[in-house]
């Protein structure tokens, strides 16, 4: 596999000027190079693509689904090597990774089902004596290119959450990945480049923060679809009302383990589970558990339990397939994760498991008592720290659930289904998983958050009406 990876303007392979190097965050190994487009190439990516919006629509269902499942193919052909390009530039051990590859080739499967079963619905409309005879034709057709901005946590599943439905549905898509992890998102440009979709229909531009933002006001893109901080989207959705913005942002999950969850399998399930999900890929996943709330009656029963499976994780080099924590995705996270930890005990909290730092490695780190004001317990850590702590009765954990500005998912261990639906029903998040943790998350299933986790859904056929407008057409005289 070459290490040096081309970026693409309008579907074509191109060089910039700049030269740049991806190191791993475990030993600074390198795991590639790129060039960064110049201002001109990004000028012109962007006007390919508006210029590309009527043939892009016009695409039919077969073209699409083609490009979509010849990703999809290529992607699981390539399935290792593409793993270890994730974990080499985001240090993320090879067993998710390989989580990950699998996940996208999925996910660009599921579009491809997504873009042929696209086709609209018919309405009556002589439900009222005044419009016999009237039918109505109901479509969606995209809005504009797509400015789809992707995070560094998932490096190739993010973007393929923003390419795939864009060309499922017609939209042209300027994709900017994050510029810690860009490789990946390169390679994915390959692939695309083996597809017979039309010139200026996709762009991959590795560019800077600076550049981002004149992407994110420049009037070409209606639609922006951004996965990142909580801070960077509201910057995003603040530059540009009157566009179409999609946000998926921060999470602060939480896993509510009820009372009935009492018998001691259910409990070492529901320990072994918060524990691999509270610190894979790092704690850098924004539905990771971080807050685990245990119904008083079985708390002093599980905790002991979660804290042992924490201390078990096997951490170390992410290359190892036995390692199930690897680095963080560079030092400086690291540190202020460190110092995050350091005021919530500076606060009362006491550490369980964990706490000390080496380099970009924080390991698995259990809090307890910890101040519900501490960073720890009310921002979204995203790293490898969880707090754990007691509730009594339904009604107060639910409460404490929602006790928080984010709402991605919450996850709830109970066998009661009467709790289950109330849980659904009275928590203030955009996903509620029963029985396991709020870490899971389907690739086909609507997916996103309430309150500052942001709006909109990822999910191939959410995304699809999020880049895409209604458009009706009333058919007159017609013996229904």
């Amino acid at each position: 596999m070459s290490t040096d990876f081309p970026f693409y303007i309008a579907g074509r392979a191109e060089r910039g000027a700049e030269s740049l190097t991806v190191t791993s965050p475990f030993d600074g190994a390198v795991a590639g190079t790129y060039t960064v487009p110049t201002a001109d190439q990004v000028d012109r990516a962007v006007q390919a693509a508006a210029d590309v919006l009527v043939e892009s629509r016009a695409l039919s269902a077969a073209s699409r689904a083609a490009a979509l499942d010849h990703i999809s193919a290529r992607l699981a052909e390539r399935v290792d090597e593409v793993a270890e390009l994730i974990t080499a530039e985001n240090g993320k051990p090879i067993m998710w990774a390989w989580a990950e590859a699998n996940r996208a080739v999925s996910t660009f499967r599921w579009a491809a089902e997504e873009a042929r079963r696209f086709s609209g619905e018919l309405m009556r409309l002589d439900t009222d004596a005044a419009a016999a005879g009237r039918m109505a034709v109901i479509r969606r057709f995209a809005r504009g290119p797509v400015l789809g901005i992707s995070p560094f946590n998932f490096p190739l599943n993010l973007a393929a959450h923003k390419v795939a439905p864009a060309i499922a549905c017609g939209a042209p898509i300027i994709l900017k990945p994050a510029p810690k992890t860009p490789l990946s998102a390169l390679l994915l440009g390959q692939i695309l480049a083996e597809t017979d979709l039309p010139e200026g229909s996709w762009s991959v531009l590795p560019v800077a923060d600076e550049t981002s933002a004149e992407l994110v006001t420049d009037p070409r893109l209606p639609v922006i679809s951004f996965t990142g901080s909580e801070h960077v989207g509201g910057i995003i959705a603040a530059a540009v009302p009157g566009k179409h913005v999609t946000l998926e942002l921060g999470g602060n999950a939480a896993a509510l383990v009820m009372a009935d969850w009492a018998s001691d399998a259910d409990l070492d399930f529901a320990a072994s589970r918060i524990a691999t999900f509270g610190n894979y890929q790092a704690g850098q996943s924004c539905i990771s558990v971080q807050r685990v709330l245990v119904d008083e009656a079985i708390y002093h029963r599980f905790v002991p339990i979660l804290a042992a499976k924490v201390a078990d994780l096997a951490t170390g080099d992410p290359s190892d397939p036995a390692t199930v924590v690897g680095p963080m995705i560079n030092e400086a996270a690291a540190e202020r994760v460190q110092r995050w930890v350091g005021e919530a005990v500076a606060g009362g909290g006491s550490v369980l498991v964990g706490g000390d730092r080496s380099g970009s490695q924080y390991p698995p780190t259990l809090l307890a008592d910890v101040p519900e004001d501490a960073n720890c317990y009310a921002e979204e850590v995203f790293g490898p720290v969880m707090t754990v702590g007691k509730f009594s009765g339904v009604a107060a954990g639910l409460a404490e659930v929602n006790n928080s500005r984010f709402g991605l998912q919450a996850g709830i261990f109970t066998h009661d289904l009467q709790v289950a639906f109330r849980a659904h029903a009275e928590l203030d998040v955009g996903g509620v998983v029963v029985g396991d943790i709020p870490s899971f998350r389907a690739d086909q299933m609507p997916y996103g958050g309430v309150k500052n986790s942001g709006d909109g859904r990822e999910g191939l056929a959410s995304a699809m009406k999020d880049y895409t407008d209604v458009k009706v057409m009333v058919l007159v005289g017609i013996d229904l």
